[in-house]
């Protein structure tokens, strides 16, 4: 704010005009570039929004979450070290979007090829194939009815964003938990064979967990955890 207030009062102090609107012979309209400047100060502020609800970071953090809860180790991998894989995951799946998003918007309007709206609809529609392409139809119907529009979309790229993203972001949880749940059986078995174990012995002052953490711990290492889940993940957006 206070960058936007300094640019406001230069561009006064200088005789610059802060807001101007600009009529092309085609009919397209410019906005000056301190309003640009501040419509993209803005859209910053919305990029973690974005981050997690228009891309596959959703899904990857839920399913390591999970992972962590199934394994029952409660601070290891941190907080921190999940969120920063499934980051750099997350950049590795979206890769060819953000091309075409680079290619289509940023770079034609970085050349002054075409307009800041114009942009922003070359922008979305990437997004637009990559969300629809992983939400389900029933989830997209249910949000459809919802927001009354049966009527008003023919196609699925006329699915607005309003109804698309929550969409998207339901589909994402329920495939995050049918994931997680097929991670959780194999540690499920060895908890109870070692609670039958400790119970067959009379140790039943003896927490199954403690026992069974490092078989749960061996188990992941032997079958190559971690490039299984991270290589799973990846794959299921194919």
């Amino acid at each position: 704010m206070a960058a936007l207030l300094l640019l406001g009062t230069v561009a006064q102090a200088r005789g610059i005009p802060a807001i101007t609107l600009t009529s092309d012979a085609d009919g397209g309209q410019t906005y000056s570039v301190t309003l640009q400047i501040l419509a993209l100060m803005t859209a910053l502020t919305f990029i973690p929004a974005a981050l997690m609800m228009m891309t596959s970071f959703t899904r990857i953090i839920v399913v390591f979450a999970i992972l962590r809860q199934a394994i029952g180790l409660q601070q290891t991998p941190s907080n921190q070290m999940l969120i920063g894989l499934a980051l750099f995951l997350t950049f590795f799946i979206m890769t060819p979007v953000l091309n075409e998003v680079n290619e289509n918007a940023i770079q034609p309007y970085i050349n002054e090829e075409i307009l800041p709206l114009e942009a922003i609809d070359e922008a979305v529609a990437p997004m637009k194939t990559f969300m629809l392409a992983q939400t389900r139809e029933t989830d997209i119907a249910m949000f459809i009815r919802l927001a009354d529009m049966e009527n008003e979309i023919e196609t699925p790229q006329d699915t607005p964003l309003n109804v698309l993203v929550p969409a998207f972001v339901t589909s994402e949880l329920k495939t995050a938990f049918q994931i997680g749940f097929l991670l959780f059986i194999p540690f499920l078995i060895i908890d109870l064979v070692v609670a039958s174990v400790l119970m067959a012995m009379g140790m039943m002052m003896l927490s199954p967990i403690i026992i069974s953490l490092p078989f749960k711990i061996m188990l992941f290492v032997l079958v190559d955890g971690w490039a299984m889940i991270m290589g799973s993940v990846a794959g299921s957006f194919a």
